[in-house]
């Protein structure tokens, strides 16, 4: 995919990652993903879709995590990222399933792991953030042009 709109929602998804995250240290192991994302296949594959994949698999993290600790629940994370994967995948059907299997993959695995607000989940928020938004200047940095 060569337009802009969806690397612009990219941009839009990054600086509200970067604006989100706060300092966070590096002391406990985080819980990784049930399996890993599957390989893009050739079919409407973009060079930054792997990329992609994780970016969402990190959106649906965080939004299990902020719904978790916080005291109102927000859906932002998910409303960023439908918008994200509905201006990527149009028209392409197996783009968009990767993408929502990635989201769904990341609510899963911390559901699966916290179930109360604790700080290591304060933490793993924290840090899921600070790699979205890393990974999400990286991408526009490298094929935004």
């Amino acid at each position: 995919m060569t337009s802009a709109q969806p690397i612009l929602r990219l941009a839009l998804t990054g600086a509200l990652l970067a604006f989100a995250v706060g300092a966070a240290a590096q002391q406990e192991e985080m819980p990784q993903p049930e399996k890993a994302a599957p390989p893009v296949a050739a079919e409407n594959a973009t060079p930054y879709d792997q990329r992609l994949i994780r970016l969402a698999e990190i959106l649906g993290s965080v939004h299990y995590l902020r719904n978790l600790c916080l005291k109102a629940e927000e859906d932002t994370w998910r409303r960023s990222t439908q918008e994200l994967i509905d201006k990527e995948t149009a028209d392409e059907p197996k783009r968009r399933e990767r993408l929502t299997a990635a989201f769904n993959r990341g609510y899963r695995t911390f559901a699966s792991v916290y179930t109360t607000c604790t700080e290591p989940a304060t933490l793993a928020e924290q840090r899921y953030r600070a790699e979205g938004a890393t990974l999400a200047s990286e991408i526009v940095a490298r094929f935004g042009n």
